[in-house]
């Protein structure tokens, strides 16, 4: 567009910046300029100000910050005060099981079981843009808000394969292993399922004790085999973070994507991780925007400069 800068790449030699601070946790009490969090660690006390915006769906006000629901919230660069707050923020990606007239079901993988997910008609058509085939043994991909009577669709996560779930393509004949691998970093869960750091892996090795999925696909991308807790080192290419992350989960779901991530310049097709939601928003990602351009560093070199949280 005119008159807009272009978003200036990074690549893996690049300078980089350590994480933000990340806080999740259950809202115990907010005013315009303090925010009180119930995490795992204790109660929190975070100062908001005049620049601190809030997602719940979509723009929102401090009403949205009700005692009792989900948050997370990055601060600043300096620490002093939050930079955004995500309210009820959740994520569900998988196979689509069957399709209603305004919900959809879907299985979320061995490890995350199934989700009935509400399909009002003010997301569904942002949803058919970017998900043309909402038919069961396909993807789906959706950011929700948590409700009490389950997760609410508000709009796409990235934009559906169009391969089904089943027949994923994997990574061509005999490709070389890269470090870093170069493709697309998204995130799953919610700030209640999923409130540490960690990531779900694409190729947990299923031999072993290693933790992987016997059924488990060759991920679009070609990534060496890991075990859980093995350690990773993400690079978010848009804005320049890099964070060592421990694999917690294998993410068998995830190496059945092969999109594309377009939020600075366009990656290479493949998943190489999904992170928790603190560790997406912690390497300067957007929840609601789904996914960023990503590095991935497996070995010994290259990113051993990733600092901790």
């Amino acid at each position: 567009m005119l008159g807009l800068s272009p978003v200036p790449l990074v690549t893996p030699t690049a300078d980089r910046r350590p994480p933000r601070r990340v806080l999740t946790g259950t809202v115990l009490d907010a005013s315009p300029h303090l925010l009180v969090l119930r995490t795992p660690a204790g109660e929190r006390r975070v100062a908001m100000s005049g620049t601190t915006s809030v997602w719940h769906g979509g723009r929102a006000d401090l009403a949205a910050l009700r005692p009792g629901r989900s948050a997370i919230a990055r601060l600043a660069a300096d620490g002093l005060a939050a930079d955004r707050v995500w309210v009820e923020a959740a994520r569900v990606t998988g196979t689509i099981l069957a399709r209603g007239r305004d919900a959809l079901e879907i299985d979320m993988g061995p490890h995350r079981g199934r989700a009935h997910v509400d399909l009002p008609p003010a997301a569904l058509g942002q949803v058919l843009v970017r998900h043309p085939k909402l038919e069961p043994g396909y993807l789906a991909d959706v950011i929700c808000v948590r409700t009490p009577d389950g997760p609410r669709a508000v709009r796409p996560g990235t934009s559906q394969p169009g391969h089904r779930a089943a027949h994923p393509p994997g990574p061509a004949r005999g490709a070389a292993i890269a470090d870093p691998v170069h493709g697309t970093a998204t995130w799953f869960g919610d700030a209640v399922a999923t409130p540490g750091l960690g990531a779900a892996y694409p190729a947990v090795d299923a031999e072993g004790d290693a933790g992987g999925c016997a059924d488990a696909p060759d991920g679009c991308a070609a990534l060496p085999l890991l075990s859980l807790g093995s350690e990773i080192r993400v690079l978010n290419q848009c804005t320049g973070h890099l964070g060592a992350v421990p694999v917690t989960e294998c993410g068998c779901v995830a190496a059945r994507y092969c999109d594309r991530c377009v939020e600075c310049g366009t990656s290479p097709r493949g998943r190489v991780a999904e992170l928790t939601p603190a560790a997406f928003v912690g390497l300067g990602g957007e929840l609601e925007t789904g996914c960023f351009n990503a590095f991935l560093f497996h070995g010994a070199g290259g990113g051993q400069e990733a600092r901790p949280w």
